[in-house]
């Protein structure tokens, strides 16, 4: 059974429409929830969390509806947001247990899990400490921590990342695949860093204005397709070289995009590719710049999009 499925999901917010007839189906394991900033992203993530009641169409969580069963979903998922909604004047040890008592664990039972979760985040040290004093990425931590805590079945989070310096980054996609594969919780991972997504998750839904762009595996969405990337030179007497260059390969049956005098061309082997774009460059009386290797990453679903409603 899916952890979270949505049928027709829809959110309209006046004329906005926020998630256009949304369909997903997400898996266990560690889920990418990938899009620009303002896609639907966590208008999505309120959904499931019963946050806010569907326009139209349906979602189910762990079997349940998140607005009619939303007490038994709340105590079975944990919610780390993007905003910063920490309090100032709390230690962490007493704010990451006040929520796991609000999500139903016996007050001894929530200190005990508050201090393992704090120390499962490389917190232990910290947990005294007031939560205004800490940096970003230990109040992020924190945010992951209470998420969490209560030993959800589910964990919901918003852009963990945001705020985080590279290193700290690394370390806190670490621990979100170590709370996955090591406690056995499902991950939904709400980011626009699509590089991030690829590094930690099993699955992926990209979604664009409330709109689903593809949803699947990671593996199959991306695997491992490589292509290349070229860069053109137009002689002043040919002007229409690399329209002409990509007219060529896409006749040949490769998959090519056009930004100007960038192509980026994928469909064949890396020797076969290099032997076709060769003949395309000659024939069309181009020079090449340059030309790289380049493999298949989610950037390219969005982009896929956009060159297919052009077209439309």
């Amino acid at each position: 059974m899916p952890v979270v499925e949505t049928a027709a999901l829809t959110q309209r917010f006046g004329a906005t429409v926020a998630l256009d007839r949304l369909d997903v189906a997400v898996p266990g394991g560690v889920t990418g929830l990938v899009g620009a900033n303002g896609a639907g992203k966590t208008t999505l993530l309120y959904a499931v969390l019963g946050l806010r009641r569907p326009t139209s169409g349906s979602v189910r969580v762990l079997g349940l509806d998140p607005v009619a069963d939303g007490s038994e979903l709340r105590s079975l998922v944990g919610f780390a947001p993007e905003r910063n909604v920490l309090p100032d004047e709390m230690r962490a040890i007493d704010f990451v247990r006040h929520l796991a008592e609000v999500r139903g664990l016996p007050r001894k039972e929530a200190r005990t899990r508050a201090s393992d979760a704090l120390w499962l985040a490389g917190l232990g040290e910290e947990r005294l400490r007031a939560l205004g004093t800490m940096s970003t990425g230990q109040r992020q931590r924190v945010k992951l921590a209470q998420a969490i805590a209560s030993d959800p079945r589910l964990v919901l989070l918003d852009e963990p990342t945001d705020g985080l310096d590279p290193v700290q980054r690394n370390e806190m996609l670490a621990l979100i695949r170590q709370v996955s594969s090591e406690f056995g919780v499902d991950v939904i991972v709400s980011s626009h860093v699509l590089d991030e997504v690829e590094q930690v998750c099993d699955h992926v839904v990209a979604i664009d204005a409330g709109r689903l762009v593809a949803s699947g595996a990671l593996s199959d969405l991306v695997g491992d397709r490589s292509g290349l990337a070229l860069e053109l030179v137009e002689p002043a007497d040919s002007p229409g070289a690399a329209a002409a260059v990509e007219a060529a390969l896409a006749a040949s049956g490769l998959k090519v995009r056009r930004d100007g005098l960038r192509l980026v061309v994928e469909g064949a082997d890396h020797g076969e590719l290099c032997d076709r774009v060769r003949d395309a460059v000659s024939e069309a009386s181009a020079g090449l710049r340059r030309l790289d290797s380049r493999r298949h990453n989610l950037e390219d679903l969005f982009e896929d999009r956009a060159v297919e409603e052009m077209r439309a």
